[in-house]
């Protein structure tokens, strides 16, 4: 088949597949894994050119709605007639069961990358089961305005089973838009930066050190950036990200587990 990916993690889905080698374009923003580095790249994923990829005659796109915007992309291929299917994961298990459509939508075995996703979660949740005191997590996804995640978000999952909690669990949505003062009420314990879109080292705390109040947190000295390829993209990466947290935030129980080796293709 003659795939198009428009979204880094349809990308990184296809990959964990082994269906990258199907790949015949993509948007800007893919960069995972190295060897889809040489395909043509369609524009960022909020803006595609739909001509040219129209002209790759792609069998069949993955298209996503994981970020606010890409429903011009969806709606630009349907009126195209253009095949493809719609992703919109929100959990760690809507990823799982994506790896599954994915899967039988390419004509590839997905029951072997599942089942390995699903048992690295699972070992996961082992280890942070008997954690006592969990620490509040302020997670940052934009600093002005300031969004972040809520309950309904593979961030919040991700929280809990590493030992910890957002402080955002209590609202029921993926995507929040608030202000520091009802963060500073809220009083985490760790502050973490993960802005969508933005690489590690483009992230800047100083701005955030600026904001008033900071210094009286208790989350004063535990501010990190993270890396926004392992945290806002929906894909098996997460887990990654999430064996990183477990380290950062409880070295007994996670310090001696090891990246999953199907996560270590670059």
């Amino acid at each position: 088949m003659r795939l198009i990916s428009i979204c880094p993690s349809n990308t990184e889905l296809l990959a964990f597949l082994g269906a990258d080698k199907m790949l015949v374009g993509i948007d800007d923003f893919s960069d995972w894994p190295a060897s889809i580095s040489h395909l043509p790249k369609l524009g960022p994923d909020l803006d595609i050119r739909m001509d040219e990829l129209e002209k790759l005659e792609p069998d069949l796109v993955l298209a996503s709605l994981s970020v606010p915007g890409m429903e011009k992309n969806v709606e630009e291929l349907r009126k195209r007639s253009i095949p493809h299917i719609i992703l919109d994961p929100q959990s760690l298990d809507d990823i799982g069961q994506d790896l599954l459509t994915v899967g039988k939508a390419a004509g590839v075995d997905a029951l072997s990358a599942y089942s390995q996703y699903k048992e690295a979660i699972s070992e996961i949740q082992r280890r942070s089961a008997g954690i006592g005191k969990r620490p509040s997590l302020y997670w940052e996804w934009w600093p002005k305005p300031i969004f972040t995640p809520g309950k309904v978000n593979w961030l919040s999952e991700i929280s809990e089973i590493t030992g910890a909690r957002n402080i955002f669990d209590d609202t029921d949505s993926a995507n929040i838009q608030t202000d520091w003062d009802d963060i500073i009420q809220r009083d985490p314990d760790f502050i973490l930066l993960a802005w969508v879109g933005i690489m590690t080292d483009k992230v800047k705390p100083e701005l955030l050190r600026k904001r008033p109040g900071f210094e009286g947190m208790k989350a004063a000295g535990n501010v990190h950036v993270m890396e926004e390829e392992l945290y806002c993209r929906p894909s098996p990466r997460l887990v990654e990200g999430a064996i990183k947290l477990g380290k950062l935030l409880h070295p007994e129980q996670f310090e001696s587990m090891e990246v999953p080796s199907f996560l270590k293709r670059r």
